[in-house]
């Protein structure tokens, strides 16, 4: 049986990042509140340090590294958030770094793990296909693998997300939350259960990879056969063994979200709560706005990342939506 994490693992996370992350804020959204009728809060991870909710748990994993590991250097799998967290713990501990990339990683992504010291490796466009790379490298440089969700030091690093939820709103009723391989939905809606049990916790993924719902129908973990869209963050192909016992245990339920109806939740966080998200950061945004999610009482939305530059936003946001 897999070990799930506890409260004295998330909170020895908060302590362990407390001096370099960012405790985001817990921002009331006044017009979502009107349109959907109940108070909505949002949790900006794209104001955390690399853009991301990634560098909580990425800086929780080498913190427990020992010196030889860290001396050795690490490497990380990833479609972009994850590269860059790694990069900067790497960076904040004196350590090489290695993130592998697909080849269709966007140019904000690659190039913020690159500015920040990272040596970057191409390897195909699927999840599978970074992490055999990565291992590839492991046994060739003797790196230490920093796992993208799948490990309980991870997920108890994203799950500091949802102690500054409760912490910030007490008696919150719903957490929404986006899931690509299930580290932050595992350590936020464990956070949540264990601080505020009556509170329900929303999933939220992409319609073209619905690897969650597909895990919950089977009852464990699936592989999709395949993924793509904008929410290039959230397109794992499968959860996590690790996630999904934390999913099964403390997540309420999952909706899916079209990728028709991203760019119009970015560009409403952008218009009205002056946000800069990527379209994976704003899926829970979307879920509200569609109706796709049913909230009960006051409601936080996780936004997860903005990383995403000029060029992408002008791409994504014409002049006009349709």
């Amino acid at each position: 049986m897999t070990d799930l994490i506890t409260l004295y693992d998330l909170e020895s996370a908060a302590a362990r990042i407390a001096s370099v992350a960012v405790r985001t804020p817990t921002l009331p959204a006044d017009e979502l509140s009107e349109r959907i009728g109940t108070p909505v809060f949002i949790k900006p991870e794209m104001l955390q340090r690399g853009g991301a909710f990634k560098f909580r748990g990425a800086y929780n994993f080498l913190a427990q590294l020992t010196p030889g590991e860290r001396a050795r250097g690490v490497i990380a799998p990833s479609s972009g958030n994850h590269a860059q967290a790694v990069a900067l713990a790497a960076k904040l501990f004196g350590c090489n770094a290695v993130v592998v990339m697909p080849t269709t990683v966007t140019a904000a992504k690659r190039g913020g793990a690159e500015r920040l010291g990272a040596r970057v490796v191409l390897a195909g466009t699927t999840t599978q296909d970074r992490y055999e790379r990565a291992l590839e490298l492991v046994e060739a440089e003797g790196l230490t693998l920093v796992p993208p969700y799948d490990h309980p030091w991870i997920i108890a690093g994203q799950g500091t997300a949802g102690l500054e939820i409760v912490e910030d709103v007490p008696d919150v009723g719903t957490v929404l939350v986006p899931v690509g391989g299930g580290g932050l939905a595992a350590g936020v809606a464990t956070a949540i259960k264990l601080r505020a049990p009556r509170a329900r916790v929303i999933a939220v993924e992409p319609a073209n990879a619905p690897k969650l719902s597909r895990a919950r129908d089977a009852g464990q973990p699936v592989r999709i056969a395949s993924s793509g869209g904008l929410a290039d963050g959230l397109l794992a192909v499968e959860v996590g063994s690790v996630t999904f016992a934390h999913h099964q245990l403390h997540v309420d339920d999952v909706v899916r979200v079209e990728d028709s109806a991203l760019r119009g939740a970015m560009r409403f966080l952008l218009d009205r709560m002056k946000l800069v998200a990527e379209p994976s950061g704003a899926i829970t945004i979307a879920a509200l706005l569609e109706g796709i999610a049913t909230p009960v009482g006051k409601t936080v939305a996780v936004l997860s990342g903005g990383n995403i530059e000029w060029d992408g936003l002008a791409s994504l946001l014409p002049d006009r939506l349709s």
